[in-house]
């Protein structure tokens, strides 16, 4: 579907795993038991779009990794009229090759290559690539083996047309000129409003230093400093960030990535929290 004849729940997805129970009482992890379940109970909540998630553990055991796993998800995806568009790789800020060395950093960024050619033979199209926590840059040297690993990659990533988008814990200037070196067609930036309100970043600075490179946002609530909550009990200013995104003609999706329910049910949490960014888009498209 073209962007431009997208309304604005069309635009909005969810983060693999949110339908599904908790695996491990981690808030994301791929859902091994559920995750075909996954795709007829979006359908029947009116969803889209989801974006899958991918750990280092069992890599190569995830059906996305595996030919019967493609054919799989390639035949859910037409039964249930959802898209897979993008991508949330865990796996690279579980284990990332700029922090590697020799042989291990080699055999991560081969992992890394094998991981796109599994996106483009289902149809993802956008991979975020964490720049957080495990995967956080600590220095220059490892922001330049990120560079030298990933910049001979755009010729693949045009040819497949793909894109690799950073979610980082940059502040904004240093955002800025982190992303400037890398090609704007197939390189851009994940804009996590949860993050950047638990880090204290100013929504205004951030788009201002490098909106235009945005291609992804996830949506979720933290509070300063702290873990994540439901949408609307955290620190995260929606209204200001929804409204700077479309004045900044910000046409892509938006991932739920949001707290999982307290009481279980995962699947009216997510109905709720689309209702919310719905009306947030709406209000921010009507007052522009």
């Amino acid at each position: 579907m073209d962007s431009s004849t997208m309304t604005a729940r069309d635009r909005i997805g969810f983060m693999q795993g949110r339908l599904s129970e908790l695996v491990d009482k981690k808030i994301q992890a791929f859902p091994w038991r559920q995750w075909q379940q996954e795709f007829p109970l979006a359908r029947e909540l009116g969803f889209g779009l989801m974006e899958w998630t991918l750990d280092q553990e069992r890599l190569y055991e995830n059906p996305l990794l595996t030919a019967a796993g493609q054919q799989e998800i390639r035949r859910l995806c037409s039964s249930n009229r959802l898209r897979v568009h993008s991508l949330t790789g865990d796996c690279f800020m579980q284990a990332p090759f700029f922090k590697a060395q020799g042989a291990e950093r080699a055999t991560l960024i081969e992992d890394l290559s094998n991981i796109l050619q599994a996106c483009a033979a289902v149809g993802i199209r956008q991979v975020v690539f964490p720049l957080v926590d495990n995967g956080s840059i600590e220095n220059e040297a490892q922001r330049e083996a990120l560079r030298t690993g990933l910049l001979p990659l755009a010729g693949l990533l045009q040819a497949r047309q793909m894109q690799i988008v950073f979610e980082s814990d940059f502040p904004p200037a240093r955002l800025a000129q982190f992303i400037a070196p890398f090609p704007a067609d197939v390189f851009g930036i994940n804009y996590d409003i949860g993050n950047s309100a638990a880090l204290g970043h100013d929504p205004a600075e951030e788009l201002a230093a490098c909106g235009v490179r945005v291609l992804n946002v996830h949506v979720k609530d933290r509070v300063r400093g702290g873990t994540t909550v439901p949408l609307g009990e955290g620190n995260a200013d929606f209204a200001t960030v929804f409204r700077l995104l479309a004045r900044s003609r910000y046409a892509g999706m938006f991932i739920l990535q949001t707290a999982r329910a307290a009481d279980g049910d995962h699947a009216g949490a997510l109905e709720r929290y689309r209702d919310m960014v719905v009306n947030w888009m709406t209000t921010a498209e009507d007052g522009q």
